[in-house]
């Protein structure tokens, strides 16, 4: 057992350095990047539904339903995704695979417990932009990369049969980086564009620190039988997050984009630091169905957008305004005792979410529409299993001069399930 626990403890910090979740959005270029998080596979696969509570796999998105937990569960999980970018004047695509968490439930009857590293939001963009005039053109290119992570610890307490509490600390950190170069051309006497002998870099660094509490509860009740009515809350009030800014100016030799060397000396240029609101959230959900056969539910998500801002204060076509998200999903399994069809003890699950994400640029509200797929395969012998998932949406829009994303995630998660804290006749 202590063995397992300093296992868990010691792979959970050595991914740390690895845990960014890497993104091909051009939309990470503002704020805190882009935050991809949506709680484990199994609830990824509903859309992102969470209010079920669960004996073998931990919820990340509510505190209090680490109470539901029997087993010990260690689960990680990674996604493969693929995005097609959209503009009204060209296509690219781009692949990612990436961690999306790692993180340990241990039940201690009433109580549970839980921790873990999230990869909350990420930087990853790599664009060219071409500015024409009479007499030459300027080519811009930007490269951003980092992003930020979660470590959390939380708790879960069943105060009665069927309603709990919880809450967790999360320590919020990371490091974001980004780049500008600016490379000019002229047009010479044959018509041609001739590159000036130097461009002009700039890059950005911000180191990111900060806390932020969630807190959820619980709540089930039978209506009919083997049926029941399944209630969740979250709320994560308003937090800060510190952001310790660097600015560097140089004059640089380069070759389609790529900095070959430095002219001169690079020039730090001093900008403040930057404390962004991270917004409060508030999440209530619905649910009705067996858990050991199927259940249908609903989610609605409200966080306060309109206070957060950007890292530097010099970005004039962004705005944000509150975000709403609606999650509908569920989960079937047509015999979960079948010990002579594995198929029947497969989780089948589904969902649908709509969501305004908040961010408006060129006055265009940035939206994100997906469906999901997925699937609980059970390991034999054990009550840990595998789950699989799929989804395919689209966000953003072609307006304004902006980019569509057409993406599909295609997630692998662990979930290893093990009685921990029971003591052993023979050994």
């Amino acid at each position: 057992m202590i063995k397992k626990i300093i296992v868990s403890v010691c792979l959970l910090f050595s991914l740390v350095s690895f845990a960014q979740e890497g993104t091909s959005s051009p939309y990470s270029f503002y704020g805190i990047g882009d935050v991809r998080f949506r709680g484990t596979i199994e609830n990824r696969s509903m859309a992102g539904l969470a209010i079920v509570p669960d004996s073998i796999h931990i919820n990340l998105q509510n505190p209090a339903m680490y109470s539901s937990l029997k087993l010990t569960s260690f689960s990680i999980g990674g996604t493969f995704s693929v995005n097609q970018l959209k503009t009204n004047q060209k296509d690219e695509k781009a692949q990612r695979t990436t961690l999306d968490y790692l993180a340990v439930g241990i039940p201690l009857k009433k109580l549970g417990l839980g921790f873990g590293l999230i990869p909350y939001s990420s930087v990853g963009y790599n664009i060219r932009n071409s500015v024409y005039v009479t007499d030459g053109r300027t080519d811009n290119y930007y490269k951003g990369s980092g992003g930020l992570n979660k470590v959390f610890f939380g708790f879960g307490y069943q105060l009665a049969k069927n309603f709990s509490i919880g809450a967790d600390v999360q320590y919020n950190f990371g490091k974001i980086d980004t780049r500008s170069l600016s490379t000019q051309f002229t047009l010479n006497s044959s018509n041609e564009y001739e590159q000036v002998q130097y461009s002009t870099r700039e890059t950005n660094s911000s180191s990111a620190s900060g806390l932020n509490f969630n807190a959820g509860l619980s709540y089930n009740t039978k209506l009919y039988k083997n049926i029941s009515l399944f209630s969740s809350l979250t709320f994560t009030p308003e937090a800060t997050i510190t952001l310790n800014n660097e600015r560097f100016i140089a004059i640089v030799q380069s070759v389609n984009g790529v900095a070959d060397a430095v002219v001169g000396d690079e020039v730090e240029i001093q900008v403040a630091d930057t404390k962004l609101k991270m917004p409060s959230k508030f999440s209530f959900g619905l649910g009705i169905g067996d858990t050991k056969k199927w259940i249908v539910g609903t989610e609605l998500t409200f966080q306060g957008t309109s206070n957060f801002g950007n890292r530097f204060n010099d970005i004039d076509n962004v705005s944000y305004e509150n975000a709403t998200r609606f999650t509908v999903g569920g989960y079937y399994i047509p015999n979960y005792k079948s010990f002579t069809n594995y198929f029947e003890r497969i989780v089948y699950r589904g969902g649908f979410r709509f969501e305004n994400t908040g961010l408006v640029i060129n006055n265009q509200p940035i939206e994100d529409a997906a469906v999901t797929l997925g699937l609980g395969l059970p390991l034999r012998g054990a009550f840990s299993n595998v789950n699989v998932g799929f989804e395919l949406g689209n966000r953003g829009t072609q307006k304004g001069g902006l980019v569509r994303e057409h993406y599909m995630n295609f997630s692998l998660g662990l979930s290893l399930n093990d009685r921990w804290f029971q003591k052993r006749k023979y050994d």
